[in-house]
Formats: structure tokens, C-alpha cells, sequence
């Protein structure tokens, strides 16, 4: 496996409900987050703001199982799909996704799109 971390190290993982497709959240991961990762079975990341490791649920008790990681075509994005215990979010919501641009065009008709 050959990983294209960024210029700080990273790499993002967009993280998803195993049993539904359900894009629960977005965190970075170092090359030691994905490790712990791979070995403990639960999702480890790296904090940007704190600049430390976490892993998710440890103070919440809302875990993740890894299932199943992926990587993109180029190797630079991560994909694990996971088994949830609880809300995602911090803020309680079951995905970090709850929020909706309520602007954003949904009728390409216009466009001669059908």
C-alpha cells in the first residue's frame, strides 16, 4: 500500500456507516493514526488543532469498528467504513453531515439537464 500523505503528514479519511453508506464524518490521519488504526480494529486520528492522536469514542463512548479501508485511485484520500456505537458528531447528530446548503440548485431543468 503506497499512501500520498500531504507536505504535514496527512492524510484524509472520510469515514462511513458499514451497514447503510451513511458519510458519518471527516477527520486526518499521520501514518501512526492509520497504524493503530490497522492493529486496534477502532478509528485513530491525528488532531490538527491539538496536535495530538485520538481515538474516537474514548471519552464519548460513541466507537467506531473498522469493517473495511479503503484508499482512492491515487491514493490519497482514505475511505473507512465502520460499525457506529452512537452519535458521530460532537454535537450529538449521527453524522457530522446534518447540515444542508439550503441555496444550493437542485432543478437542472433550467440547464436542459433531465
Amino acid at each position: 500500500m503506497e499512501f500520498k500523505f500531504d507536505d504535514k503528514g496527512l492524510i484524509p479519511a472520510i469515514i462511513q456507516d458499514w451497514e447503510n453508506g451513511e458519510v458519518l464524518m471527516h477527520a486526518y490521519m499521520n501514518e501512526e493514526s492509520l497504524r493503530r488504526t490497522v492493529e486496534s480494529g477502532r478509528t485513530w486520528f491525528w488532531s490538527r488543532s491539538r496536535q495530538e492522536y485520538w481515538c474516537k469514542g474514548e471519552t464519548s463512548g460513541h466507537r467506531q469498528y473498522v469493517r473495511e479501508i479503503r484508499y482512492d485511485c491515487d491514493g490519497d484520500t482514505l475511505l473507512i467504513k465502520v460499525l457506529q456505537v452512537g452519535p458521530a458528531c460532537h454535537t450529538g447528530e449521527r453524522s457530522c453531515f446534518y447540515r444542508v446548503v439550503e441555496e444550493a440548485r437542485t432543478d437542472l431543468e433550467d440547464e436542459g439537464q433531465h
